[in-house]
């Protein structure tokens, strides 16, 4: 259930930054970035903060969030 929530929440805000690009700013790209460096690192630390605040919000963990553990 985890890995829906991360994927919807993960698209949602990469649909978000284009959009706020588009009709805003184009600085609105450094979010992008952003979510793109995250899930870099979350690769090589398997520690994703999305996964953690998902998981305090009682989001079972069935399958792997940005990292598998």
């Amino acid at each position: 259930m985890l890995n829906k929530y991360f994927r919807i929440i993960v698209g949602f805000m990469v649909l978000l930054m284009v959009a706020l690009t588009y009709y805003v700013n184009i600085n609105w790209l450094w979010f992008g970035v952003f979510i793109g460096v995250n899930l870099i690192q979350s690769a090589f630390t398997k520690w994703c903060l999305l996964e953690t605040i998902l998981m305090k919000l009682g989001i079972k963990k069935e399958g792997a969030g940005c990292s598998v553990k």
